[in-house]
């Protein structure tokens, strides 16, 4: 685990996103959340990690939610590339993130468990913890459809989104005395493809 930088619902100990770096980034704001995490991955949705079903204003196509995790969101139109909007891939098949591989987080909201939100984009890199010293850290490997890490979303390795934040520890983000979970995005594939073939 990276002691000294690790995501909760924000990034902490992060340094603040150059412009346009991360075009797959968007801010999802409701009466239900205010801030939260999630990123462009087709023209027309957008994945995040919420346990919400409704957030006005939008018009959300959920076939199925697993975990209370994983929530696509149908836009109304699509989304246009140019160099300040983008999109992200995702595996594209299921496979297991290897060990100790370096990737990032990005994510708006608090810097620290008593500190305020951060209205900037942040981010931070992380790295990828083992399944048999996850396990152990938490007394029990979460799910296979889950791995460890810094928490934040998205997980992105090699340019590609492979995680999306799913929990923590309570109060564990300055100092976390164990990982943080993400969904593992590859094991919902098949999920994500029927949503998105019946849009």
């Amino acid at each position: 685990v990276v002691k000294h930088s690790s995501v909760k619902v924000g990034i902490i100990n992060g340094t603040e996103v150059k412009p346009h770096s991360r075009p797959y980034m968007a801010f999802v704001h409701g009466q239900i959340i205010s801030l939260l995490s999630s990123f462009y991955f087709l023209s027309f949705h957008i994945l995040l990690a919420v346990g919400i079903t409704n957030l006005p204003g939008w018009l959300l196509s959920i076939n199925q939610i697993i975990y209370k995790k994983i929530i696509l969101l149908q836009l109304r139109g699509t989304v246009k590339k140019s160099q300040t909007v983008n999109w992200i891939s995702i595996p594209q098949r299921d496979e297991d993130i290897p060990a100790n591989l370096k990737c990032s987080v990005a994510g708006w909201g608090k810097t620290g468990d008593t500190k305020n939100p951060s209205y900037r984009l942040m981010e931070t890199d992380v790295h990828i913890i083992d399944g048999a010293k996850c396990k152990e850290s938490w007394g029990r490997y979460p799910n296979p459809r889950m791995m460890c890490g810094d928490s934040g979303g998205p997980l992105v390795c090699k340019n590609t989104a492979v995680g999306i934040v799913s929990f923590n520890q309570k109060n564990n983000c300055d100092s976390p005395n164990v990982p943080n979970v993400y969904a593992k995005i590859s094991a919902f594939l098949p999920w994500i493809k029927s949503v998105i073939g019946n849009v």
